[in-house]
């Protein structure tokens, strides 16, 4: 996650704007991060500058003069009105800014290739069957090249003729100092926490971002006509802890400064040797509990903790109170007899979504992913989009829905008996 030159001398390392990180994968997507698809994408200055800015406006274009204009070797937006009218705006280089794409595609603008995100999927395989709804261009992100190094969201992204177009259905229109705008057809959102990304954050609300970079409120459906109202208040600033939704996918932006207070995996891999030293027992088998190394995080490893999910007791694997008549997932807890899930534990291994650095006493109902108590009751209270119109709590290593009255649980080891 950072690399030791990066920690030792900052002076010598590039510049760094911040990391997007994909909810829902705990470190490395399943079959391995390759290239541009990953699970985290650093955001560096780049030796030059690539942003771009509005400049020229062509009002009245013919289709045909549209395309003469977006097929010059300069970025534009065509705002298709009629089939008779176009609207093509052109943009100009911007030494100030570097522009970064996300987006479905795998062609070369895009920067970071994000696809479904699809919970719990333990291989690539898992993901390939669903039709997706992320778009190939989905938003890119402005960052100024001096500090403080502010990073601005945009809904789509130019795509390999240098071009967005927004077709007769997209949702589009003329603002009130003549500029055009328009939405995306699923839309971009994003949720900025209030104070910030830390112990104390508590969820804002979600908003959609315009190409021009405008807020707005929800539309009624994901991909409804009518636009939100404008929101003149908000910015499309990213700040630590806001979320990027891409309609298949949601991504965390973590500034450099945010990073630098966040756990590294090295905090985190001395938590989990803290835990397996102190030799926490089964309390049916009094077999030694042992969390897997983190580059095992996907094998149920024989000393692996489980956990019964409504009381929180911790044991070893066992056939225990595994009654005929119960349709085998849940159980009854030989410590307090109350029935239900009983599921393997995981460590949280994406340092990224860790609030503070507080040691893995909770985990998520009802996927058993481990964390610090800040950090699972903040998940817990962040409505997460899901589908065209509702919104759910969700594990951010896994992207299972949360369950239960708070969606965690306390985990109760008990020690060894000398």
């Amino acid at each position: 996650m950072f690399s030791p030159d990066q920690e030792n001398h900052p002076s010598k390392a590039p510049v760094k704007y911040g990391e997007l990180i994909v909810l829902g994968y705990n470190g490395s997507l399943p079959n391995g991060d390759r290239g541009r698809r990953k699970s985290r994408f650093a955001l560096f200055k780049r030796p030059k500058a690539n942003g771009v800015k509005p400049s020229t406006v062509h009002i009245a274009c013919t289709p045909q003069a549209a395309k003469a204009i977006s097929n010059k070797d300069q970025h534009s937006i065509s705002y298709t009105l009629s089939r008779a009218q176009t609207v093509v705006v052109e943009y100009t280089h911007d030494s100030n800014t570097d522009m970064f794409q996300i987006g479905r595609s795998t062609e070369s603008p895009i920067d970071f290739v994000v696809t479904d995100t699809v919970p719990g999927s333990q291989s690539n395989s898992d993901t390939q069957s669903v039709q997706s709804t992320i778009s190939r261009f989905a938003c890119r992100i402005i960052c100024e090249r001096n500090p403080p190094f502010t990073a601005r969201i945009y809904a789509a992204g130019f795509d390999s003729s240098k071009n967005i177009f927004l077709g007769e259905k997209a949702a589009k229109w003329k603002t009130s100092d003549g500029q055009m705008d328009g939405l995306t057809t699923n839309g971009v959102l994003v949720m900025h926490p209030r104070n910030g990304f830390t112990e104390d954050s508590k969820p804002g609300i979600w908003r959609e971002i315009s190409v021009c970079g405008n807020v707005f409120s929800l539309r009624e459906t994901r991909s409804a006509q009518q636009r939100g109202k404008m929101v003149e208040m908000e910015t499309n600033q990213l700040q630590d802890g806001s979320l990027i939704d891409l309609c298949g996918a949601t991504l965390l932006w973590r500034t450099a400064e945010g990073l630098s207070h966040t756990p590294t995996v090295k905090h985190l891999e001395a938590l989990r040797q803290e835990i397996n030293a102190a030799r926490p027992q089964c309390p049916v088998g009094f077999n030694t509990l042992a969390f897997p190394s983190m580059k095992r995080k996907d094998v149920v490893d024989e000393k692996q903790p489980w956990v019964y999910l409504n009381c929180g007791h911790v044991h070893g694997y066992h056939n225990w109170g595994n009654k005929e008549e119960r349709d085998g997932k849940d159980r009854e807890c030989p410590m307090c007899r109350s029935v239900g899930p009983y599921v393997p534990l995981w460590l949280g291994c994406e340092a990224g979504f860790y609030v503070d650095a507080g040691p893995p006493t909770h985990a998520f109902s009802p996927c058993g992913h481990v964390c610090s108590e800040k950090t699972t009751a903040y998940w817990s209270q962040i409505p997460l989009p899901h589908g065209t119109h509702t919104f759910h709590a969700a594990c951010p290593f896994c992207a299972h829905q949360l369950a239960g009255e708070q969606g965690y649980i306390r985990l109760i080891f008990q020690g060894p008996l000398d």
